[in-house]
């Protein structure tokens, strides 16, 4: 059972967030949803307890998930980052350094280690 480390889930589609939010609940993690980059950003700014960002590339407003992926790599380094699409694979220079990339589809098994990987 993984401990209660928060993930925060960046998810424009309503069924992958909730999917993969409740595997990571089901692994112990504690977890925060955000339907863009805008929300997400005012969740970081708010709780301080966000030790790993699960971001899609592709949403809505202000800015993708590459530029959070960025924004969150200079304004909370501590914070770890996994990058997730099914459109493309970004180029490994565009990711924040320590970073990983998960190509949808993925499984629970490769978010629960992939996230298990970068927080312990």
């Amino acid at each position: 059972m993984a401990e209660r480390e928060t993930v925060l889930v960046v998810e424009d589609e309503a069924l992958i967030l909730f999917t993969i939010a409740d595997e990571l609940r089901q692994a112990g993690y504690r977890v925060v949803e955000a339907q863009d980059a805008d929300q997400a950003v005012r969740l970081l700014e708010t709780d301080s307890r966000i030790r790993l960002v699960f971001t899609d590339i592709d949403m809505p407003g202000s800015m993708d998930g590459l530029r959070l992926a960025a924004l969150v790599r200079d304004r909370w380094p501590p914070v770890h980052i996994i990058v997730t699409s099914g459109k493309r694979v970004p180029d490994a220079a565009l990711l924040p350094c320590g970073s990983r990339f998960l190509a949808k589809p993925y499984t629970s098994t490769s978010v629960l280690d992939a996230a298990h990987g970068l927080l312990h």
